[in-house]
């Protein structure tokens, strides 16, 4: 007859692999919100939202083009992707996470300037908080749906109280609707790119071929509607001589591959809130210490921030509905 684990040993292990991925997706918030700021940066020197995503995401891609062409595992997991594609025991849309990628770089590029970075993070925060949870609760592919827990309900909805008391004062202002809606849109669909990125990466057995193919579909998509938009109103005069602004598509990769990795540890929705905690933190260190001009911290952005660090530390407590399905001994 065989024994079971200790229960304790079973749950303190459990407990250091949901605090490591919490981390690792806090470093993921922190990368993103250093690239919003890039991008946003590089959108107002172009004034050219649409051509600084393309060189964001289009350096990224031909930095993993690089790579992938001398790390033969990444080739191999290609054509694992390609047979499960073609064969159809994986849905083609899930090669197309990067489209939701590309929208929150363009995203960035088109509003980041105006909001501010702490801004733009919190109208991103409550849409992927939203679809992080529907996401969760459904599952995707191989991944099974997650128990609606009270704790992560509760730090769900502390979440949204969070960032409508961080936007509150700005939502005064005469900020355009747009400029809000845009990146809460883009929130929604990060969710849906990093479950899609994960399964990818499951199939195909490397990280890098998910951000690989991530990269592929964004870069496709931003590259066809900057090309319009160039059309119609032409080519910036100038291009900005600060080497740290073409740095955004590296870091994206950076975020992406991580993504990638931790979600299979958290789930869509722990990986979302933990992120979302470093974008709200290194976003506001940003607007403190590298400021936008015109642009001021709000009390309520600081609080609704300090909030949403609450809310993430409630989500990522076990709930006892929760140890009561994993604790159960298997006959």
């Amino acid at each position: 007859m065989t024994t079971s684990p200790a229960p304790a040993a079973t749950v303190r292990r459990r407990r250091l692999t949901v605090v490591a991925g919490v981390v690792g997706a806090i470093v993921v918030g922190i990368l993103t919100a250093t690239q919003s700021r890039i991008n946003s940066e590089l959108g107002r020197s172009l004034d050219d939202g649409y051509l600084s995503s393309v060189i964001s995401f289009g350096s990224g891609f031909v930095i993993l083009l690089v790579a992938l062409a001398v790390w033969r595992p990444g080739r191999r997991g290609l054509a694992r992707v390609a047979s499960a594609v073609r064969a159809r025991t994986t849905p083609w849309w899930y090669v197309t996470g990067g489209v939701a990628g590309g929208l929150f770089v363009l995203s960035q590029g088109l509003t980041g300037a105006t909001l501010g970075v702490a801004l733009f993070t919190v109208a991103v925060v409550s849409g992927q908080t939203i679809s992080g949870l529907a996401i969760d609760r459904r599952g995707i592919g191989a991944t099974p749906p997650a128990a609606i827990t009270v704790t992560r309900l509760i730090g769900c909805a502390l979440a949204l109280v969070a960032v409508g008391w961080a936007v509150s004062a700005q939502l005064v202002t005469d900020i355009p609707a747009w400029m809000l809606v845009l990146p809460f849109a883009a929130g929604l669909g990060i969710a849906g790119q990093q479950a899609v990125n994960g399964q990818v990466r499951v199939i195909a057995g490397s990280a890098m071929t998910a951000t690989f193919l991530n990269f592929l579909a964004g870069s496709t998509v931003l590259l066809a509607a900057c090309a319009v938009h160039e059309a119609v109103v032409g080519w910036p005069d100038h291009f900005p001589t600060n080497p740290w602004l073409y740095t955004g598509g590296l870091i994206g990769t950076l975020f992406i591959a991580g993504a990638v990795v931790v979600v299979r540890t958290t789930g869509v929705l722990l990986l979302g809130l933990g992120s979302i905690a470093g974008q709200l933190v290194m976003s506001l260190a940003l607007d403190a210490f590298l400021p936008i001009r015109g642009h001021v911290i709000e009390a309520s952005t600081v609080a609704g921030t300090l909030l949403t660090l609450v809310a993430v530390a409630i989500a990522a407590v076990p709930s006892r509905r929760l140890r009561a399905r994993t604790d159960t001994p298997r006959g």
